[in-house]
């Protein structure tokens, strides 16, 4: 079942890319923490903003709260991360760069364990998945975990049942398999090679 999964997944999404935009490794940790509760476009949105202005992690560890909190307005949750971003910034200055740590990144506020993983895998190919809304949907759906699974649960499972060497290249295929096609509302399940193996029954 697993290659079956592989297989439609390198068909339909040949070329799977993290969609949040960064040109240094700390743009992306930040960006990930602010994407929680929100859209990688909105985020993408602000950021483009915000590391304009504030072009490195001195600037950005120095800056204005409220007006951090202005920049990221659009995102919600605002006020919490906007301290974080000054923050993660402060923290990162004093070794000066993004650590292949995963105790020291996920000390940082606002950071968990699916964002560590988005950075780890990223920035450092180690080989781990994050799972969020999307691939937590999807593995559900196609009987790859539990709906009662947390998502430490689906994770685990999911490492277990991916190839480690694919286990990048998977996390991304399947938020882009979720974001764009085994959607929460109106799945495309017509078309789909994996609908024998869903459990997803469209009304």
């Amino acid at each position: 079942m697993m290659n079956n999964i592989i297989e439609y997944l390198d068909e339909i999404i040949p070329n799977p890319k993290c969609e949040l935009n960064y040109n240094k490794d700390y743009e992306l940790l930040i960006a990930t923490m602010l994407s929680a509760q929100t859209t990688d476009k909105k985020v993408n949105s602000v950021t483009e903003i915000l590391f304009k202005k504030y072009p490195n992690l001195e600037a950005l560890s120095k800056a204005n709260i409220e007006d951090i909190k202005n920049i990221i307005k659009p995102i919600g949750t605002y006020n919490k991360k906007a301290y974080n971003v000054i923050e993660i910034a402060k923290q990162l200055l004093k070794i000066g760069h993004v650590p292949n740590d995963r105790t020291f990144l996920e000390s940082l506020p606002g950071v968990g364990r699916k964002t560590t993983n988005v950075v780890l895998s990223n920035i450092y190919d180690i080989p781990c998945i994050a799972v969020d809304t999307h691939v937590s949907r999807v593995s559900i759906r196609l009987g790859l975990a539990k709906k009662e699974d947390d998502v430490r649960t689906i994770e685990n499972k999911l490492t277990k049942k991916i190839p480690k060497e694919k286990l990048c290249r998977l996390h991304h295929q399947l938020v882009l398999f979720g974001r764009y096609y085994c959607k929460s509302q109106k799945p495309q399940c017509e078309n789909c090679k994996l609908k024998s193996i869903c459990k997803h029954k469209t009304k």
